[in-house]
């Protein structure tokens, strides 16, 4: 792996945990300047500490000397934050790679597609159900207008379920129940695993200009109880809401022509095996 000059924005968080343990440091410690809100244990990092939202002009700073800014910070659902800083957080990433002369990866999400059929392109109508998807519809539009007018290149990362960051594996507990359709489905996601994700993430730091939008998950869609079956974990089917969404399908061919090595078709013992290398670095907590 090879990095350009890149901040790290909500380091701390799950997606930068992984990061941490997959991305090289030796020879890019300077290469890599990784924020967090609060000083960090692991001195090995090249950590600079301040809150974004806080402090203008310590992201400023921490921009300046760099080519590309990856902001995973954010609010997800059930943490008690405020859905709306994920757009004051793009707006301060934004702002200060302008005055850096950097671009922009924003991590956003398949929440943004809401429950629609067939197989979703960066150039589906977006139909967020959830207050989530409609915060991060809300982040992707206004950054792209606000990058466009500042002249900066700004990307919505739209990631599909990450096998253990998500609500199954990662939110599995004894006695766990998962929908089931009337056709004996369960719910079918476009995946990604947390070292394909680490790579993927590598790989489009060096891209210099990204679409405004890019879909990131792994070709084909999986069903959540084959994910739960092949990490052996027991679940009891329940019948599926009317609300439901019975699948959520991302087309992928504008990110794997941007990859050195696209990505193959999905496989839950490979997304079981890639989490059981790295679970123990993961924390259940993070910062936005």
């Amino acid at each position: 792996m090879r990095f350009p000059e890149t901040l790290v924005l909500g380091a701390t968080g799950r997606i930068g945990q992984v990061l941490q343990q997959v991305w090289p440091q030796r020879g890019h410690g300077k290469k890599l300047l990784w924020q967090s809100r609060h000083p960090q244990q692991d001195q090995s990092l090249n950590w600079d500490i301040f809150d974004p939202l806080a402090t203008s002009e310590a992201l400023e700073r921490a921009a300046i000397g760099r080519t590309g800014i990856l902001c995973l910070a954010g609010v997800v659902p059930g943490r008690g934050g405020d859905l709306a800083d994920n757009w004051r957080l793009a707006e301060a990433a934004i702002r200060a790679a302008a005055k850096a002369g950097a671009r922009v990866l924003l991590a956003s999400s398949a929440a943004v597609y809401g429950n629609q059929a067939g197989v979703l392109s960066e150039a589906t109508v977006l139909c967020p159900i959830s207050e989530y998807g409609r915060a991060k519809v809300d982040m992707e539009q206004r950054a792209a207008a606000l990058a466009a007018q500042l002249g900066i290149n700004c990307c919505s990362l739209r990631i599909g379920n990450i096998a253990g960051l998500d609500a199954i594996l990662g939110g599995w507990k004894p006695g766990f129940r998962l929908d089931q359709f009337a056709d004996g489905r369960t719910p079918a996601r476009s995946y990604i695993g947390i070292l394909d994700l680490a790579r993927v993430l590598a790989d489009l730091v060096t891209v210099p200009t990204l679409p405004v939008a890019l879909n990131v998950a792994r070709p084909r869609p999986l069903e959540m109880g084959d994910l739960l079956t092949a990490a052996k974990l027991q679940w009891t089917a329940q019948r599926a809401p009317e609300e439901a969404i019975p699948q959520v399908i991302l087309n992928t061919d504008q990110l794997q022509a941007l990859l050195p090595h696209p990505l193959t078709g999905v496989d839950s013992g490979d997304l079981v095996a890639q989490l059981a290398l790295l679970e123990p670095h993961i924390s259940t907590q993070q910062e936005t």
